[in-house]
């Protein structure tokens, strides 16, 4: 539950930083209990949990901040640590946590995705019964809140809403509970668990208006109405319209300006599956953990066991591996790729080279004369001259240039804001090796192009030999039908699963860079305070918005089966998703052009059209689901957490394997046995007599058998079983393979990516002036990374956690990274002692532990607020 952490960018100096050592009396905790223990003397839980806290000491009437009743039972209270260690000691109570902040992960989407006219989606469907279906669809968006005005939200023609409806529109500052309407049935805000951390909502308003653009953005993105004449400020001009338009949208404010608490989420969990919603979209999370540390994993399990679909980012922690957030099974894991629509701008040099990159600047341009080009190279007033870090540039030097900026650390807006501040009359942003070719437009205050690492290259080396150089900056506006495309982004996170390593994630990747939908009209479309310009629509790029895209389709498929469970939803979604782009070549990853793998698109990009009809599906029951965790290893109580079983004394049934679960893809570990091998069921939800034959696709050196070889279903509903075995050559250097199983007839294709993998797995972290290497060892049993490394003398820079959204990638280091020095037995004990590392399974011989693929610092979030300290907390 407080798996998923604030993560902190820190270098060495900041071990003598006071402002982190700041601690609080209480804290917000998360308490998980035993319901069935309820005493019938007690009417209502929420009664047992008071009357439990009111028996320890110190504590107030109002320490109950939330009690859960539907995604979780228990409650979040206000607590310190000796009534923590109380509730500890009882029976009745599963565990405690304490809470942590989360973090968020954004027409010409539909017809990239083949869906600008539903109608084509929906064989043997009447229009009619169309828009009767999809109107019964209710998705519940846990974001930044919603403004409520925008026209996507327009409820003319829809009916009446659904009667089994439970929810309500919450009446708060500046949100009267008439802005609700047809279209937008719902609307809560829960900030108890922010409000303990934080002391005050800042200048944010206490109720679900959106005041951060995100949530309104990924609401409009899963099922906007359709908006004439939408664009930004002329950018991407055309019919605005979300994936699934004619299905309700309910919003839960649960994310403010530093970030989501867990206890906050949770409740929004709580409320939207009581409340009655079909989808739940959450474009937020962190890192990886164990799921009964995980608190989204649990409440999704409870909707997933409610028959509510649950479509969750999978982070921009690119390219870096094992870098994925919300990978349960149960959690449909999203990762993001491009569209076929770019917004070109150009520098033209002062040797007369014209160089491409992109931008959405839509102000008076730099007129015909080329300026003076200046870049400082970690020269000027401080060493990130060259990121254009506020207070960086010295004015009388950038005054009337065009000022060339190295990409990373603050947002690419904010480095904009800081050359015009200091007089610059233009930017280039150029990419480094960490964000490769990827190319994101955004709407600069200034004439900005945007260019890739190697054009960013060429002009640095252009710097250095022109001993006058100049530039010019133009720009095109949008073009659509580039090649090729999709492309996985750079910045989604990848594979493998660091908690079930048995289990493939990402799952799909779906549309989810320079993606125009609704906004807040409270914020200009950069973010910057700076910025007083107000629009209707903005355009941004993250897994934040390739989440609300599967929502949305996942809606439309619900609509379309509405007797179909969660998973086989998204066994629909992955089975029929595609591997190939629009040059017919297969998906390349952004990162650097080479061909992506199943680690970076999971099945590869959703395709509408064939989920909508998949021929088979994979289906998992909630039976399986909880065998599965059974078979992780954990404790019964730590079962108990995940499943929501309290009276379970035992595991009925294992797996053995986790990776038995019936899952759509398959991620194949290979241990002391050169041997895997894994059954699998299908159900047939395509026509009666449907025969299908197998095809298996091996990398060099493994063997892939399947028996039967062809599958003969009769009837409509069947379900069928066939066995797979993986084989391993003797010998084999560990290293990454791929592979695909299908099972093809004449109408479907149903395709399930395999990824093999080995159990003694060598990752080579990015080190330091030690050059030393740590060694961690995936073991087939183990649900992590074992450290088997000396520590020695290491400083070690891993990518892991969160970046905020790529529009606003100004906490890009912050979030993604960690960088701790350590040199002796002394300074590891200091930073454990400062940073309070957090403890996982598996410890090292020097008593600090290693999480995922490096050391990282485990802030709490109130102390980082208080502390308002940007190197500690940032």
């Amino acid at each position: 539950m407080v798996s998923f952490l604030w993560l902190c960018f820190i270098a060495a100096s900041i071990l003598v930083h006071p402002p982190c050592l700041l601690t609080t009396a209480k804290r917000t905790y998360i308490v998980q209990m035993n319901h069935h223990q309820k005493p019938a003397s007690y009417l209502t839980h929420h009664d047992w949990y008071a009357d439990r806290l009111q028996s320890l000491a110190s504590t107030t009437p109002d320490a109950i901040l939330y009690s859960y009743t539907t995604a979780y039972h228990g409650f979040a209270a206000s607590l310190d640590l000796d009534q923590v260690n109380a509730l500890r000691q009882s029976d009745s109570i599963l565990g405690v946590y304490e809470d942590t902040l989360y973090q968020l992960h954004t027409t010409r989407t539909p017809e990239f995705l083949g869906i600008e006219n539903e109608l084509g989606l929906w064989s043997g469907h009447t229009p009619q019964q169309l828009n009767v279906a999809s109107n019964d669809v209710i998705i519940g968006v846990l974001d930044t809140g919603v403004w409520p005005e925008s026209k996507s939200f327009y409820d003319s023609n829809m009916p009446a809403v659904p009667a089994r409806w439970r929810g309500i529109c919450e009446e708060g500052e500046d949100f009267k509970s008439s802005v609700c309407n047809k279209k937008l049935i719902g609307a809560r805000k829960f900030s108890k668990g922010f409000r303990m951390a934080a002391g005050v909502i800042s200048k944010e308003k206490d109720s679900p208006r959106d005041q951060d653009g995100h949530g309104t953005h990924t609401s409009t993105t899963a099922a906007g109405g359709l908006v004439g004449n939408a664009s930004l400020f002329g950018f991407a001009s055309g019919t605005a319209r979300g994936m699934a338009v004619h299905a309700r949208v309910a919003t839960y404010k649960v994310c403010w300006k530093t970030g989501c608490f867990g206890s906050d989420i949770l409740a929004g969990m709580d409320r939207a599956i009581s409340d009655g919603v079909d989808v739940l979209s959450m474009s937020l999370g962190g890192g990886s953990a164990p799921y009964y540390r995980d608190t989204i994993a649990i409440g999704a399990f409870k909707a997933m066991e409610m028959g509510v679909f649950v479509s969750c980012s999978a982070g921009n922690s690119g390219p870096a591996k094992a870098s994925l957030a919300n990978v349960a099974p149960w959690i449909m894991t999203v990762g993001a790729g491009t569209l076929d629509r770019d917004f070109p701008a150009f520098a033209v040099l002062g040797n007369g080279k014209r160089v491409t990159g992109v931008s959405l600047y839509s102000g008076k341009g730099m007129g015909d004369k080329p300026v003076e080009l200046v870049y400082f190279n970690g020269k000027g007033n401080n060493s990130s001259s060259n990121l254009c870090l506020s207070g960086s540039l010295k004015p009388e030097v950038v005054h009337g240039k065009v000022v060339f900026c190295d990409r990373g650390v603050n947002p690419r807006v904010e480095k904009g804001q800081v050359v015009k501040e200091a007089g610059g009359i233009g930017m280039i942003l150029g990419n480094t090796a960490e964000s490769g070719e990827e190319l994101v437009a955004d709407s600069h205050l200034l004439p900005a192009v945007a260019v890739g690492r190697k054009t960013g290259d060429e002009i640095r080396e252009y710097l250095k030999t022109d001993p006058n150089p100049k530039a010019l900056l133009s720009f095109e506006g949008t073009v659509l039908g580039v090649k090729p495309s999709p492309v996985v982004a750079a910045f989604s996170s990848r594979g493998p699963n660091m908690v079930t390593p048995q289990i493939l994630k990402p799952d799909v990747i779906g549309p989810g860079v320079n993606i125009l939908a609704g906004w807040s009209e409270g914020i200009g479309p950069t973010g910057l305070e700076s910025d007083t310009r107000k629009t209707q629509f903005n355009i941004m790029s993250g897994t934040s918005m390739s989440c609300p895209h599967i929502s949305g389709l996942a809606a439309l498929l619900k609509a379309a089966h509405p007797g179909w469970s969660p998973s086989a939803i998204k066994s629909a979604l992955m089975t029929t998703a595609y591997t190939l782009d629009n040059t017919k070549s297969p998906l390349r990853d952004a990162a650097g052009g080479q061909f992506s793998t199943p680690w970076a698109h999971g099945a590869g990009h959703v395709d509408p059209h064939k989920a909508i009809s998949p021929g088979l599906v994979y289906d998992i029951s909630t039976e399986e689901y909880i065998a599965f965790v059974c078979s992780l290893g954990y404790s019964i109580k730590q079962v108990q957490s995940v499943v929501n079983r309290p009276n379970m004394t035992t595991c009925a049934k294992r797996l053995g394997d986790p990776g038995r679960l019936n899952y759509p893809s398959f991620s194949v570990l290979f241990g002391k046995s050169r041997v895997v091998r894994y059954t699998r069921l299908l159900t047939n939800v395509g026509p009666a007599g449907s025969v299908y034959d197998v095809e298996a696709e091996a990398p060099e050196g493994i063997q892939i058998s399947v028996k039967p070889k062809r599958l003969v279903f009769k009837n409509v509903g069947d379900k069928m079983r066939y066995t797979v075995t993986f084989v391993s050559p003797r010998g084999r250097t560990p290293g990454d393979a791929f592979g695909s199983i299908t099972w093809k007839n004449a109408e479907n294709q149903v395709r399930s990516p395999v990824a093999f993998g080995w159990e003694k797995r060598v990752w080579q972290l990015q080190s330091g002036q030690s050059g030393q290497q740590l060694e961690l060892h995936l073991g087939q049993h183990k649900q992590g990374f074992k450290h088997a490394g000396q520590l020695g003398s290491l400083k070690a820079h891993v990518h892991f956690g969160n970046e905020h959204e790529q529009q606003s990638e100004g906490k890009e280091q912050q979030q993604r990274g960690v960088s701790i020095e350590q040199s002796s037995k002394q300074q590891q004990q200091q930073a454990h002692d400062i940073y309070n590392l957090q403890q996982m399974e598996d410890e090292d011989e020097n008593g600090g532990e290693l999480k995922a693929l490096g050391w990282y610092c485990k802030r709490t979030a109130r102390d980082c607020l208080a502390a308002n300290t940007a190197a500690c907390c940032s």
